[in-house]
Parts: structure tokens; sequence; C-alpha cells
């Protein structure tokens, strides 16, 4: 079974559109504020993106574009007046951010309740503490659990393998899987015997940034297979010259999984469809605090 992301975003982003539609206060929609330091090539398209997203479902967005060589304290002032700007409810740092800024310390200084990423340290410690009804959670993390759930894709006392520990996917995933009463490991850089370790997966999910390294042998027969990767590998018959793939050889790997996500169409949509859908849940909770 291929998991078909493009699909349940798209359903996720016509939900969220009747709800904006619907709201008492016309005049203030749900509004983002994104950020992105410098001109990075990969950085300019998710943007580009986020935006189009935004738009489709009527988000009001406000870009801030900074030179490269921005200082961080100017990049702190930028961040301060969005979190005292009324007309935005969420705020988005395009990562990553130049070498010369601290970037712990810019994520802290975002508001948590405008803290759409789910990156602030008290967002964070709440997801750790279980308390998901006061959290803005990581995008990607997210969205893979929500897959999971609209296919219906049992977590409880499942074994789910995670490879990778960043605090952008695999940490906070591991807590989510954790807290739906699965059995986590999570597998990294210094994991020895790794496809050991994998073969036991009912669920893998792989966010090691590493091209097409999950091979058959990686997985279990009728493993469900998450691949947030998102690699550029050379290709000459591409018209760009390269073509995307995950951190799982797909076509090597699906004749073994009962579910897998392919790349490009899988996690990738998802991540943005949370994003949209963060925006909203931080719109609606600014405005029952406000009445």
């Amino acid at each position: 079974m291929i998991i078909d992301g493009l699909a349940i975003a798209k359903e996720i982003r016509n939900q969220l559109k009747e709800e904006i539609a619907e709201f008492d206060n016309k005049q203030i929609p749900p509004g983002l504020g994104i950020v992105m330091v410098g001109n990075r090539v990969d950085s300019a398209t998710y943007v580009r993106m986020k935006k189009r997203a935004c738009n489709e479902v009527g988000i009001f967005h406000q870009e801030v574009r900074l030179s490269e060589d921005v200082s961080q304290e100017e990049l702190l002032q930028k961040i301060v007046d969005l979190n005292t700007d009324t007309a935005i409810h969420g705020i988005l740092i395009q990562l990553p951010l130049p070498a010369h800024i601290d970037t712990n310390k810019i994520l802290k200084s975002v508001s948590r309740e405008k803290d759409v990423d789910g990156f602030h340290p008290e967002n964070v410690g709440n997801l750790t503490l279980n308390r998901l009804e006061d959290v803005l959670m990581p995008c990607t993390p997210k969205g893979c659990i929500e897959l999971l759930d609209k296919y219906n894709i049992e977590i409880e006392g499942k074994h789910a393998v995670v490879i990778g520990k960043s605090s952008i996917v695999g940490m906070p995933l591991s807590l989510l899987l954790l807290h739906r009463e699965a059995t986590v490991s999570v597998c990294h850089v210094k994991t020895q015997n790794i496809k050991e370790i994998t073969r036991q997966a009912d669920i893998l999910i792989s966010a090691c940034g590493q091209a097409e390294m999950i091979k058959a042998d990686w997985v279990k027969d009728g493993c469900v297979v998450i691949d947030v990767g998102i690699n550029s590998v050379d290709d000459e018959n591409a018209k760009r010259g390269y073509r995307i793939v995950g951190d799982v050889d797909f076509d090597d790997v699906r004749e073994k999984a009962s579910a897998i996500t392919p790349v490009p169409g899988g996690v990738g949509p998802m991540t943005i469809a949370m994003l949209l859908k963060n925006t909203v849940n931080a719109y609606r909770s600014h405005n029952t605090k406000t009445k």
C-alpha cells in the first residue's frame, strides 16, 4: 500500500479552508510571519511552497527577508516585532540560519504561543511531559503520526524504530510514538548493528538524510515504512540534472513493506499541512484568550 501524503494533505487543507471561512472575525484572518535569512535556493523554494499553501486556505502571511550578514540583534528585533504584531498568530523561522547566528537563541525568542514549528523550549518540555493539549507540535513528526492515523495503522504496542535523533524530527517523533504506547528504538550514527534493530521494526521511520540508504534487507516483511528523507541525487536523464529521493530505496523496499510513503509525495506535503494547522490552532487559541 502506498501512503498518499499528497491526498491526505489536500484533505486537511480543504478542511482548514472551510474552518477559516466560518471564523467570526473575518477582518483579522489567521496570520503567519515567515522569517528567511539569506538566499539559499532550497530555503526560498520551501518558503514559496508555504506561502502558496497559506494563500490556498486563507491564511495571511508576512515575509521578513533579511540578508545573509544580518546581525543577531537585528534578527532578534524582527522577531520581537512579530511577537507583538496582533495580525500575526504564528511565526516560522526558515532553517538553517547562517553560522554566525545562534539558532537556539533565535528559536527561543519566538513567543511560545506563536511557535508553529514547535521548537520553543516550553513547547518541547510540554511535548516531553505528554501535555499535548498545551503544545504546538513540530510539523514533520506531527505529520508522520497523522499519516499513520489516517491509514488506520496501529501504533499502540508496536515496535517503532526511528532512524535519526535530531531535535526537529527524530527526538520529538520518538516522544509522540512513546506517548501513543509504542515501544521505541532510536538509531543514529553511533548505533552498532543497526540492521539488527531495524529488522525488528513494525514501524520504521527514517529521518537520517542519507539517500536511499534503507534497503530491503533492513526491513522485515510487513513493516510500515515512513520515509522523512529529502535528498537530491545526480540524474543526467532528469530535466534538472537531478532527482529527489528519500532515505529509503523505494523500489527495493516496497515489496516487503505492508505500507510505505513515496518521496516526493509522502511526508513532505504533510509537513506544510501541519504548519497550516498549527497556525490555525494558534489563531483559535489567541481568540479564545482575548474574548
